[in-house]
């Protein structure tokens, strides 16, 4: 992921300055900057919020729309110069803080021709990521990249988990809608899916519930099967992280949590039994 300091402008004084300002937070003008986007972004959010409230929009419609537009004007400006000061701008454009950029504006212009989209405003509070950079906290975002790469790394599982809780749920659902034979909230095969996957995932929300005894049944099988997947999880983990570990005991220290390929022991550096690594036989 391109960071932000990478995008050094060209030799201009004044796109220099600018570029101190908006994308650094070491001076005060850049760090009251920040502090400015960032009250901006609390205040649309609250708006977009308010305009839900018919109560609200209702008396203050009209302030509502000149504070939009203003923001929206701000924000516009601000990418512009953005894209307009530095060097590498197809890299900004579409990296992960250049997209959330233009999120931040994008549906305000999509409003004035389709008024629902104004709500999409709220994806602004995205924005908000970058007080990591004003308050020095940029190791937290390190550890989101982190996340980000894991869960990258996981996806195939994740599909797996995912297709596996789909057929699951699809013919959970299709088992109880026979079971209860068109009962409320069981009136189709969809209806009596979304009633499946609102039990095995354990939420449990209460607005569909079986009436028959062999539904109720079906029911608990359902919640306990929830439950199961869950310690299935549970149980990977501890797999994969055993799968890893040397059982055999440090004779020095005591120590049995070393790597399956270790030689020596990671907390005192012994060296361990020589049985514990099986020879490879030469020709075969």
């Amino acid at each position: 992921m391109q960071k932000e300091h990478a995008y050094l402008p060209e030799k201009v004084r004044w796109k220099r300055k600018v570029y101190r300002i908006i994308f650094k937070s070491d001076t005060k003008m850049g760090r009251l900057f920040d502090i400015i986007l960032l009250l901006l972004i609390v205040l649309s959010t609250f708006i977009v919020m308010m305009e839900s409230v018919k109560v609200y929009d209702a008396k203050l419609h009209k302030i509502f729309i000149v504070l939009e537009i203003f923001i929206s004007i701000v924000f516009t400006v601000e990418y512009m110069l953005r894209i307009i000061t530095i060097r590498n701008k197809r890299e900004y454009i579409f990296s992960f803080f250049g997209i959330i950029d233009l999120l931040a504006i994008v549906p305000f212009y999509l409003s004035l021709f389709f008024p629902i989209t104004k709500y999409f405003l709220i994806l602004r509070m995205l924005r908000m990521l970058r007080i990591f950079r004003i308050l020095n906290l940029m190791d937290f975002m390190n550890d989101g990249y982190l996340i980000v790469n894991a869960m990258r790394k996981s996806s195939r599982k994740i599909y797996i988990f995912l297709l596996f809780l789909m057929i699951f749920s699809v013919i959970s659902g299709s088992i109880v809608f026979m079971i209860e034979g068109g009962r409320p909230g069981f009136e189709s095969i969809p209806q009596s899916i979304y009633w499946a996957v609102v039990t095995v995932t354990t939420v449990g929300y209460g607005d569909v519930a079986p009436n028959t005894p062999l539904g109720k049944l079906f029911s608990i099988i359902m919640m306990i099967s929830g439950y199961a997947i869950i310690a299935t999880g549970i149980v990977t983990n501890e797999m994969r992280n055993k799968s890893g570990v040397k059982n055999t005991s440090c004779i020095r220290c005591g120590n049995s949590q070393n790597d399956s390929d270790a030689r020596f022991c990671k907390t005192c550096g012994e060296k361990l039994p020589a049985e514990d690594f099986p020879e490879t036989v030469s020709g075969t």
